[in-house]
């Protein structure tokens, strides 16, 4: 599974002008789905709705500074896991960030578009997870 870019930051900017609505979307299906996730997140999501939506902007500004992309995603790794993030929950994560894209990108979405999503995902995921790891050990 490969990700191409230009559908990544494509399928970004279809999404953007909905902008807090794609947050909301995404911790009501996190939880409606993966309900056992929800003790890790603070009662009200507000703060954090804001800190997902610039970590996303942040991702898809930096998909070609892999120096910067890394250390971010392994400093968010690493205050997850202080929460009490483990590796078993990225994937409901990563389902509920693809079905929020999917559900506010309308017709850009494509499965080449999917595809992409799911690729650089397996690569946040991976990285934050072995950071995430290596602070606990």
């Amino acid at each position: 599974m490969t990700a191409d870019l230009s559908l990544i930051r494509s399928s970004f900017a279809a999404v953007q002008p909905h902008g807090s609505q794609v947050t909301a979307y995404f911790y009501d299906h996190l939880f409606e789905n993966h309900p056992g996730v929800r003790p890790l997140f603070a009662p009200h999501l507000d703060e954090q709705r804001d800190r997902l939506w610039a970590a996303l902007g942040a991702l898809v500004s930096n998909l070609e500074n892999t120096e910067a992309l890394t250390g971010m995603l392994q400093n968010l790794g690493r205050r997850h896991a202080g929460y009490g993030a483990l590796a078993e929950h990225y994937p409901a994560v990563g389902a509920s960030l693809i079905a929020t894209l999917r559900h506010y990108a309308g017709d850009v979405w494509t499965p080449a578009v999917e595809e992409s999503w799911t690729a650089v995902y397996g690569v946040i995921s991976d990285t934050m997870v072995a950071a995430g790891q290596a602070t606990s050990n």
